[in-house]
């Protein structure tokens, strides 16, 4: 009787790189803020966010009820997050984009 030698499967070397997925820092409309508030925290907090933008977000913000304001890495979205929370902005809870 032979016997044949045993062949153990290959073991892939490659690992599969997952990306950190992006979060989205979303501004709530409230009561409280006005919009001249709502686009200077834009502009102080957001990092390349213009005169422009931070007034074209707070308007929307207003009518829609909300505007998805940075989108990006976990880290920098919590900053953001919690520095127009202290500000007084009415934020949505962290939400993987």
């Amino acid at each position: 009787m032979t016997t044949s030698p045993t062949v153990s499967p290959t073991q892939s070397s490659q690992v599969a790189r997952k990306p950190y997925p992006n979060y989205k820092v979303i501004v709530l409309n409230d009561d409280f803020n006005t919009f001249q508030h709502v686009a200077e925290c834009l502009m102080k907090y957001i990092p390349g966010m213009t005169s422009d933008r931070a007034w074209s977000l707070t308007e929307q913000v207003h009518f829609e009820g909300q505007a998805i304001v940075w989108v990006g890495p976990q880290e920098p979205a919590e900053l953001y997050h919690q520095q127009l929370s202290r500000a007084g902005l009415t934020m949505a809870p962290l939400e993987a984009a």
